[in-house]
């Protein structure tokens, strides 16, 4: 479940340029448009800090990605109901906040997705809906409470075989956090991490305003629904406007109930605003599943973390601290 390139804009007023310039790049990684973006005093320095920040998400890509055969996660999935597999401290502490997050949204959220990635295909190849059966039988191998941790040794353990684990609805953003995290630790006192639309921003732009993220509409890139300051802190958004199957005219969007193997219907587009992009990350993914009423429900009982949703007749619901301004 991959949370798409946002629709988001960025402000960038460089009309009162200091000593310190903004400066971006664009690029692919981890399979994923991402833009990072620095506060430097010349090209050669921002050069050297956005170097540092890409060589920082190869190699968390190397670290979750289900892809590479190489990947402790791979290990971990191949290993899937015969040993528990020994990891680094870092993907075992990233499995552990993804269960904690898990059991805050009933499983609404659940990296054991993964064993249902052969359900279902987005790229415009699948025509009709999915064996019923195949469904079921793949359901059954989800569950984050089968995803057996065992602290003393780091190592991971899945109960059954078949099952899979994969960080497509919070591996971004937990790239996101920690690039930003190694850019500020190393001197960097101001930018932005745009993983595919997951969000971290820090500090201010040279004139002292704060980064500005517009939340648009999915369908009407072009309109705005409402502009918001990040100062040190995540905007993410999920949506399946742009990722999705068209079967007998009704469209089936990327993200998948781990309970039922069925797209989310309710909502085109969940944008979470939270300390962290990992965090937002998730949660975005879960609100799609979770639907209007219960997403909205959970996130007003969490401090520090607001939301914005837009239907599927485009209607916008909001956290209950969220002021809207066009």
């Amino acid at each position: 479940m991959n949370a798409l390139y946002l629709s988001f804009l960025f402000f960038l007023n460089i009309s009162s340029i200091t000593a310190q310039q903004i400066f971006s790049r664009s690029m692919t990684l981890m399979g994923s448009g991402f833009e990072i973006t620095v506060v430097a005093e010349n090209q050669q320095q921002a050069n050297h800090y956005i170097d540092m920040a890409v060589a920082e998400i190869v190699r968390i890509e190397r670290l979750i990605s289900s892809w590479d055969p190489k990947s402790e996660t791979s290990e971990v999935n191949r290993n899937a109901g015969v040993a528990a597999v020994t990891v680094s401290p870092e993907l075992f502490s990233l499995i552990e906040r993804a269960i904690a997050i898990s059991k805050i949204t009933q499983g609404a959220f659940d990296i054991s997705y993964a064993s249902m990635d052969k359900i279902w295909t987005f790229d415009g190849r699948m025509t009709q809906m999915p064996d019923q059966e195949l469904i079921r039988q793949n359901v059954a191998r989800v569950g984050f409470e089968k995803v057996v941790l065992n602290a003393a040794e780091n190592s991971v353990f899945l109960k059954e075989k078949g099952m899979k684990i994969g960080f497509g609805g919070i591996g971004k953003g937990y790239a996101a956090d920690k690039a930003s995290t190694l850019l500020a630790a190393n001197g960097v006192a101001s930018g932005i991490i745009n993983a595919s639309g997951d969000m971290r921003a820090w500090g201010t732009k040279p004139d002292g305003a704060p980064w500005m993220v517009g939340i648009v509409n999915p369908m009407d890139k072009s309109k705005v629904f409402s502009w918001f300051p990040i100062h040190d802190g995540a905007v993410v958004t999920s949506g399946d406007y742009e990722k999705f199957a068209l079967i007998d005219g009704v469209r089936y969007g990327h993200i998948i109930n781990p309970k039922t193997g069925m797209p989310g219907h309710e909502l085109i587009s969940s944008t979470v605003m939270a300390p962290k992009a990992e965090l937002a990350d998730a949660l975005a993914t879960s609100l799609f599943v979770m639907g209007i009423e219960a997403g909205l429900d959970m996130i007003d009982q969490l401090a520090g973390i607001e939301c914005v949703l837009v239907d599927s007749k485009q209607n916008i619901y909001s956290s209950k601290n969220i002021k809207l301004t066009p």
